[in-house]
């Protein structure tokens, strides 16, 4: 069952309050054009919006200070994940996969193939550390930790694991740069981040 989501204004309510099964804090906007598959398997936090044309068939758990742009996906089925841990940012047009068929010779693939003909399939849940953040029309694949502070930047391909505080760019992306996150924490201690 898709839920569309016909919320137009802000939706305001007390942490934990209880939306559709949907668990949300205070201060989030869902655009009425967002299509969440797994509701009841969705906790937002305070201050999230999620804009136009999001798709999304995981489960969710977002943390505060959260920002996912239009015509973003997050895909990968009822044992997908994405977790974005606090002051995220996912781009527009940002491709999120926490699962998808390997495309080997173990079987025929495909979302109609029945199970026991089909393939194998890599399904891992997929982190966003506080601070890290997705580019335009970036992709990310099964499994990937972006560390605090990470920036994928626009375009680029992710898979694996990241260091604190790295730019990566490309495909496959590899860091380019390591930044000082120290007036970034500073800043959001001053909304309540808690290091």
């Amino acid at each position: 069952m898709v839920l569309k989501l016909i919320l137009i204004t802000h939706l305001f309510g007390n942490p934990g309050l209880k939306v559709n099964n949907m668990i949300k804090g205070e201060d989030v906007f869902i655009n009425e054009n967002t299509n969440i598959t797994r509701y009841n398997e969705v906790c937002l936090g305070n201050h999230v919006s999620i804009d136009y044309g999001f798709h999304c068939t995981t489960k969710l758990i977002i943390g505060d200070y959260v920002h996912i742009g239009p015509h973003t996906s997050c895909i990968g089925g009822k044992n997908g994940l994405l977790e974005a841990k606090g002051f995220n940012n996912i781009m527009a047009g940002a491709r999120i996969i926490c699962g998808s068929d390997r495309f080997d010779s173990s079987g025929l693939f495909g979302a109609l193939i029945p199970k026991e003909l089909k393939g194998t399939q890599i399904i891992k849940p997929i982190v966003m550390e506080e601070f890290s953040n997705i580019g335009t029309n970036a992709i990310v694949l099964p499994g990937t930790i972006l560390r605090k502070g990470v920036l994928l930047t626009a375009g680029s391909l992710l898979m694996g694991d990241t260091e604190e505080w790295g730019i990566y760019k490309g495909n496959p992306a590899v860091l380019v740069k390591k930044i000082d996150g120290t007036k970034i924490i500073e800043n959001a201690k001053k909304l309540g981040y808690v290091n």
